[in-house]
């Protein structure tokens, strides 16, 4: 059954058609998230150790001129649709504040929060859109969604390098293993947001001693 599969997707890996699937589904993700990118990219990277095809470094070019065309897509789409979808939110909606706090990081961090939505699954759409929809200049967002995509597709297909070259008699292996440590890091990456994010109130709350302070003070 295993062998069967590999000599499928190896069929698929070896054709030159490949890098079109992979344009077109990266460009996808870019605006429509529940496509899985990063699955190709790394399956494709662990052929790319195991079998030599398809070629590392076209896979990486690809991936990346398909997740910077997907991106600038959703841009587009929240500059010309942005301002009709925020008028539409509630003001106390999660939503409305979703969007407020997204245009706030903008205007604190610029561009990096670009770089950074695009390692998270779903956060790469939201902030492209709402990067668009906040006027956010274009040639700033191309400048840091280049810098973006080309990590990406850089770092999504070395984790399927390093699980091909791992197991080379068993490029399924090779795939788990990629996709376990992609998981694994963006787990890492949502529970020490959960943590932060957690004290930040307990951090902000005056201790009861000085509360009772500042009253008998006054």
């Amino acid at each position: 059954m295993n062998d069967a599969i590999i000599h499928a997707v190896e069929g698929f890996v070896t054709s030159p058609w490949v890098y079109a699937v992979l344009f077109g589904i990266a460009a996808l993700d870019g605006f429509f998230p529940v496509v899985p990118s990063e699955t190709l990219v790394i399956t494709l990277g662990v052929f790319a150790a195991s079998t030599g095809d398809p070629q590392l470094v076209l896979v990486i070019v690809v991936a990346a001129i398909g997740a910077f065309t997907g991106d600038h897509i959703s841009y587009w789409i929240g500059r010309a649709s942005g301002n009709k979808i925020f008028a539409k939110l509630k003001p106390d909606s999660r939503s409305r504040k979703a969007y407020d706090r997204v245009g706030k990081m903008l205007a604190e961090r610029g561009g990096l929060v670009l770089v950074v939505a695009r390692y998270i699954p779903g956060g790469r759409t939201a902030a492209t859109l709402t990067t668009g929809a906040t006027g956010f200049p274009r040639r700033s967002f191309t400048f840091f969604d280049a810098i973006a995509a080309s990590s990406w597709a850089i770092y999504s297909a070395c984790l399927g390098y390093v699980g091909g070259a791992a197991f080379e008699d068993n490029p399924l292996l090779g795939v788990a293993l990629g996709l376990g440590i992609a998981f694994s890091i963006t787990l890492l990456h949502e529970g020490v947001r959960w943590l932060r994010h957690r004290r930040a109130p307990q951090q902000e709350a005056p201790a009861p001693q000085e509360t009772q302070k500042a009253v008998a003070e006054s």
